[in-house]
């Protein structure tokens, strides 16, 4: 289940014995955590009733007697496990067949929570089986459409600050928030936000605020970089990768990310040519609404052959650097030139 569907759980005291946490939303786990302690625990008594375990330092001994003593004061005691694939590791046989048999006897006093915010446990694992068999899985994904941009609207609101709805969306997209090349959480999320928020004086926070605060992701600068090319501006564009470069950007993260861009390119011209659609193209490729947008639009420039003879001098390119060049930023800085040479 999702962790909201969850949540109604908690409001309607349907709650079992134990459950696993799993997914990357660390920020929305421990929230979901308070509200259980918020109706579980009374707050007098927390440091009795509420219990964490670190899976590098637990044994099946460790579980058990968190788990063993009853709730002082409070409806229930609350475990929360984390790492739990280290845990699970350092078990034998014997060892996880007496795990699986206490977790089917745990009492109603209990909530184990096992947290998996790595998301090292596979769903084809026995660990995880057992959870979902029993319906006993939280998802925690990435917050996306209304829940992100509500989310954003109670963090200003506690500051006092306000941002339109397309200011938060401008926001999120120049974050790299939903980039699946850089791993961002709604923690760093919240301190961009927070950076935005200090920055003004003013109650509503601009464009040009957030320009002026958010430092541009890799991902917004390759776009931008592509867009330069696309225009056969040269200069523009080997300004943008100078930039990048400056920042401390490494070349082969820049190099890995221009490659990138080129396959979707070219894989968006294969499959056009094919005659899928555009959302049977977006799900081929496996890229989101926004990105999917602004490859559609940089592929313009460019036939299938000449992303075919770029993919070609890309690998080149690649080797060299591997194993031959003596100035990679030279190297990169000749690519910049020859794509914006394309007609």
């Amino acid at each position: 289940m999702i962790y909201s569907e969850f949540s109604k759980c908690i409001i309607k005291d349907n709650i079992q014995s134990s459950y696993l946490f799993i997914d990357k939303e660390e920020y929305m786990m421990n929230i979901i955590l308070d509200k259980l302690k918020d109706k579980y625990i009374d707050k007098s008594f927390e440091t009795i009733n509420f219990i964490k375990i670190e899976g590098k330092d637990a044994t099946l001994d460790t579980l058990i007697n968190a788990c063993e003593t009853l709730p002082f004061m409070s409806s229930k005691k609350i475990v929360l496990f984390r790492d739990i694939h280290i845990f699970l590791e350092g078990l034998d046989k014997t060892m996880e067949k007496e795990l699986y048999k206490y977790l089917d006897d745990l009492g109603d006093y209990l909530v184990l929570v096992f947290m998996d915010n790595a998301s090292s446990i596979k769903k084809n694992s026995k660990f995880y089986k057992y959870f979902n068999k029993k319906d006993q899985v939280v998802e925690f994904p990435k917050l996306s459409g209304n829940d992100l941009n509500q989310w954003i609207l109670s963090i200003l609101k506690k500051y006092d600050r306000h941002m339109s709805i397309s200011n938060i969306n401008y926001f999120v997209e120049h974050s790299s928030y939903r980039s699946k090349n850089i791993d961002l959480s709604l923690y760093d999320l919240e301190n961009e936000l927070v950076k935005a928020i200090n920055y003004t004086t003013n109650k509503e926070i601009t464009k040009e605020d957030i320009d002026l605060v958010l430092a541009k992701s890799i991902d917004t600068n390759i776009f931008e970089l592509l867009n330069a090319i696309n225009s056969s501006n040269g200069e523009k564009a080997l300004s943008i990768f100078n930039d990048m470069y400056i920042s401390n950007e490494p070349i082969p993260r820049i190099f890995y990310m221009i490659t990138r861009q080129i396959r979707l390119m070219l894989g968006y011209k294969l499959y056009k040519k094919m005659g899928y659609g555009e959302s049977k193209i977006q799900e081929k490729i496996g890229i989101k609404s926004y990105e999917f947008s602004k490859v559609r639009g940089q592929s313009g420039k460019f036939t299938a052959k000449q992303l075919e003879d770029i993919m070609k001098e890309l690998l080149e390119i690649d080797i060299r650097m591997k194993t031959a060049s003596q100035n990679d930023k030279l190297e990169m800085e000749m690519l910049v030139v020859r794509l914006c040479s394309y007609k």
